[in-house]
């Protein structure tokens, strides 16, 4: 009977064919488990370790799995390292230790070439004998002849193994790669969401929490329906108008603001003062306009605290020194090089030209001194009247229109002129008879090394003026992206190899190039002079923006001095002159003539200009925020401006009611209104998927009940997870939802009990702020498992019955305030338990599709749509969150029926939470 042979403890299935491949993926599986996404999810729960992960990874069927995707890349492996090891073994059989002999034959080899190659016919064949005498030497003995087979083949052998060695481990690395990126990587996840349990969504295992701790960063802004909605509503009125952002606060309402601020071409964003008057708040926004204007064009505001002359005149001197210093180190350089190089050719010439030019232009001197002393004489009374013509027509030219016609004809002959100039300097080089009689020498004696430095130079030339690749039929000849410095270098090169050749040097050494180049420098003089434009000049709106901060910011002071009377009776008079500040109706005009002004240089380069008021819900009161419109009503509507106002839901409602049965204020401000609603479940979650990647659904939906879909609520409790996590070291569900519902809710009560405590009391109704008390120190452990004395105190609250607990007689006499503010606590109350037999339970992802599949009340966003209604009333969020708990099949009452007083709370610790020091 065969015995069968034992697998080997790296064999998995016959899937790996060399123990290497078993290392590899190995390998691939400990990175995947490394990965700090699936790192921070094992040792979370007992069963869900690095070492049961692993071995799971080792099942046949997951290997199956995972070698599937990337069986190419295995058998490229496999074939590379069984060849490699065929290799290795024929290496290990030729081993042998190194023979003197063979040392010798190579030696007397190396010996004979360099002899061969150093020396004479003779004496090289001579030196070739040596090399096969002493194999043949070696050959007639045997045991020599032996060792030095095995060691030479051995030589020859080993660079080749190790040329296939290195295929091998790259051949090893793809499919390492390829292992991680397609076959281990996705399986390493099932395999540790396996091993968590199928309620592995509870637990707190988010990546990172970096956008929540940054609220304001644009990066991880989400588009919300009313971000698209006030864009197409900023489209719609092209030529400008006012709308409102309404919403609550914290809805977003500033985040969308800077957004739409951000987009625009010049925008300005300011914020309402809680306690304002329209002219400080005019005055303070033309200023910021002044300021962000002089800012969007390049341009430094004036520092009012600096007005020293000394200060002032270094600010105004220092660029310009920089400047004019930067100039004349490069303008003394260069134009010491010119000077040098054209001193004798200049010399020259104006040597031999100079006495005829001085005597023309002497003769022409005294010609046109002789006229006009003969015209002053009135000794030529015609050249006298044409004068006087000259001098009339000149002054009617003053204001003749053609004078931009003119420079420009002036400035086209100029380029003209220098054109022409140039190419007369390369026309008098085709026209010497010397420099033709060498080029055409020269011609005919082309070769290999003249065409390499016309390439080199055409190459440079074409990496310094383009920025595109050369291809031809798919295989690309030459790949120069725009490297200005390999531009450059091949240009000079070529430059520097140019001037070695014969024909360079003779041109170069021609006489009259010193004269040609003076004229083509005079020809590039021209063209410069007629295409140079001065400096632009500071714009005029900067010019205004400046003056008027200068205005609005300072007071300006004017004296004069004047003496009078003779030295021994002297008298003075000093006049003073102080600027007034603009009143209000004036300061509104200027406002908007510059705002107008600038709005219409913007429209002309096709942007738009955004004056954003945000803060407007801090004025307190509907009232207030109405009046706050009504006084900066006059600054609205200027044409080409888009004013965008956030406001509060109560000012959007008047905006909306308009015209029922009365008109507003916002009828005339506002053109338009976009409400800012508060989020649901679905952007919730895209919120938090930006702001903190990983965060599991469960967590998700309770920040978003606890938040009711308010943007800045939802990110204040994703910190409050990590700073429990952190605090606790809590992981799952149900505990850190505990301790999160219950230290929101003390928190709450707290408030209530403060509001409470502002009521009138009796002996009889004082009772109720004992059980709110003791239902408090319940609450201040925060305990996430929850007691039993703590259910029966959270349902005292929730399912309050302020006649059953006090008496007819007693609940009578407290009052109507006090009722109400009962209410909501409850109805809180209420939410909060909702929340924590939702949350604050096991078997989350059970309960919750029981609960989809009974109906819509079932829904996570309902729970949001509940928080949301407490702010609206008390009653009609209990009806809500009525249906939500018959859905989610949670009692509607006490569970231990009507209880009187509140239970005491315990004394002792949690065995299974204990107190955490914060």
């Amino acid at each position: 009977m065969s015995r069968r042979r034992p697998r080997p403890a790296w064999q998995v299935a016959d899937f790996f064919a060399l123990e290497r491949e078993a290392e590899v993926y190995l390998g691939a599986v400990d990175a995947c488990l490394a990965v700090p996404a699936v790192a921070r999810r094992l040792g979370v729960r007992p069963q869900a370790t690095a070492e049961n992960a692993r071995a799971a990874m080792l099942f046949e069927s997951n290997v199956e799995r995972a070698v599937a995707p990337c069986r190419a890349t295995q058998e490229r492996f496999r074939a590379l390292l069984e060849r490699s090891e065929r290799q290795r073994r024929r290496l290990d059989y030729l081993r042998d230790r190194t023979h003197p002999l063979t040392v010798v034959l190579c030696a007397v080899t190396v010996l004979a070439l360099v002899v061969a190659v150093l020396s004479a016919w003779p004496t090289a064949l001579a030196a070739a004998a040596a090399p096969p005498l002493t194999a043949v030497v070696i050959w007639r003995h045997q045991v020599w002849r032996m060792h030095v087979l095995l060691n030479l083949r051995e030589w020859t052998l080993r660079p080749r193994a190790a040329l296939l060695e290195r295929r091998t481990a790259w051949a090893a690395a793809a499919w390492s790669r390829d292992l991680q990126e397609n076959g281990v990587r996705p399986l390493t996840e099932l395999v540790v969401e396996a091993l968590l349990g199928e309620d592995h969504d509870s637990l707190l295992l988010a990546d990172n929490f970096h956008g929540l701790r940054s609220p304001r960063n644009p990066r991880y802004v989400v588009e919300s329906l009313a971000a698209r909605s006030l864009r197409r509503k900023i489209a719609q009125l092209e030529s400008g108008g006012t709308i409102a952002v309404s919403g609550s606060r914290g809805a977003g309402k500033s985040t969308l603001l800077e957004t739409c601020a951000g987009e625009a071409g010049f925008a300005v964003v300011v914020q309402a003062p809680a306690t304002y008057s329209p002219y400080d708040f005019l005055l303070s926004l033309y200023v910021r306009t002044c300021e962000s204007y002089l800012v969007h064009r390049g341009h430094v505001p004036p520092a009012f605290l600096r007005l020293s002359p000394f200060r002032r005149a270094a600010r105004r001197l220092l660029p310009a020194v920089r400047k004019g210093l930067a100039l004349l180190a490069f303008g003394l350089a260069a134009g010491s090089l010119v000077v040098l190089g054209l001193a004798a050719s200049v010399r020259s010439l104006t040597t031999r030209q100079w006495p005829s030019v001085r005597a023309w232009a002497e003769d022409l001197r005294r010609r046109a001194v002789d006229v006009v002393v003969d015209i002053w004489e009135g000794e030529r009374i015609g050249a006298a009247v044409l004068v006087v013509v000259v001098g009339v027509l000149l002054w009617s030219l003053r204001r003749w229109k053609q004078w931009r016609a003119v420079r420009t004809y002036a400035r086209i002959a100029l380029v003209v002129t220098g054109l022409g100039l140039i190419v007369a300097v390369f026309l008098s080089l085709l026209a010497d008879d010397d420099l033709r009689t060498l080029a055409g020498r020269a011609v005919g004696k082309v070769g290999v090394r003249d065409l390499i430095l016309l390439a080199v130079l055409l190459v440079g030339l074409v990496n310094l003026l383009s920025d595109q690749s050369w291809e031809m039929r798919g295989r690309v000849l030459l790949t120069l992206r725009r490297r200005r410095p390999v531009g450059w270098a091949l240009f000079v090169t070529g430059l520097v190899l140019l001037f070695t050749m014969p024909l360079t040097r003779a041109l170069v050494a021609d006489p009259d190039n010193p004269l040609r180049l003076t004229v083509a420098l005079l020809g590039l003089v021209l063209i410069k002079t007629a295409t140079w434009s001065p400096t632009s000049p500071i714009p005029t709106l900067v010019t205004t923006c400046r003056d008027e901060l200068f205005r609005l910011q300072t007071v300006q002071t004017a004296s004069s001095a004047v003496t009078a009377g003779p030295p021994q009776l002297l008298t003075a008079q000093t006049t003073s002159l102080s600027t007034v500040p603009p009143n209000f109706p004036e300061l509104v005009a200027d406002f908007r003539t510059l705002l107008g002004e600038i709005a219409a240089e913007q429209h002309r380069q096709e942007q738009r200009v955004v004056i954003a008021i945000d803060e407007v819900d801090r004025l307190g009161s509907d009232t207030a925020a109405l009046a706050f419109l009504g006084e900066i009503k006059a600054i609205l509507g200027v044409p080409h401006v888009h004013y965008l106002i956030s406001v509060a839901e109560d000012v959007g409602a008047s905006f909306v009611r308009r015209g029922l049965p009365h008109r507003g204020v916002t009828d005339s401000s506002l053109d338009d209104i976009v409400h800012v609603l508060p989020c649901t479940l679905e952007e919730s979650e895209e919120i938090l998927e930006r702001r903190a990647s990983g965060l599991s659904e469960p967590y998700k939906a309770l920040t978003h009940a606890l938040s009711g879909g308010v943007p800045r609520d939802l990110i204040r409790y994703g910190l409050r997870l990590d700073e429990i996590e952190a605090k606790t070291r809590f992981v799952e569900l149900d505990d850190i939802a505990g301790q999160l519902i219950l230290e929101e809710l003390s928190d709450t009560l707290a408030g209530f009990r403060t509001l409470l405590g502002k009521q009138r009391w009796t002996a009889r109704t004082g009772t109720i702020l004992v059980a709110f008390r003791n239902v408090m120190d319940h609450l201040r452990p925060a305990c996430p498992c929850g007691s039993t004395e703590l259910r029966w105190a959270l349902e005292h609250v929730a399912f309050h019955d302020l006649g059953g607990h006090l008496g007819e007689e007693a609940a009578a006499e407290v009052s109507d305030e006090a009722r109400e503010l009962l209410d909501e606590a409850s109805a809180y109350a209420l939410f909060s338990l909702t929340l924590l037999d939702i949350f604050g339970r096991g078997d989350f992802a059970r309960r919750r599709d029981e609960a989809a599949a009974i109906g819509p009340a079932g829904a996570l966003d309902l729970l949001g749509r509940a928080r949301q209604e407490l702010e609206v009333s008390p009653y009609s969020a209990r009806h809500l969150m009525g249906s939500i708990r018959s859905a989610w099949q949670l009692p509607e009452g006490p569970t231990a029926g009507p209880r009187v007083t509140v239970p005491m709370p315990r004394d002792a610790d949690c065995p299974r939470h204990p107190r955490v020091s914060v």
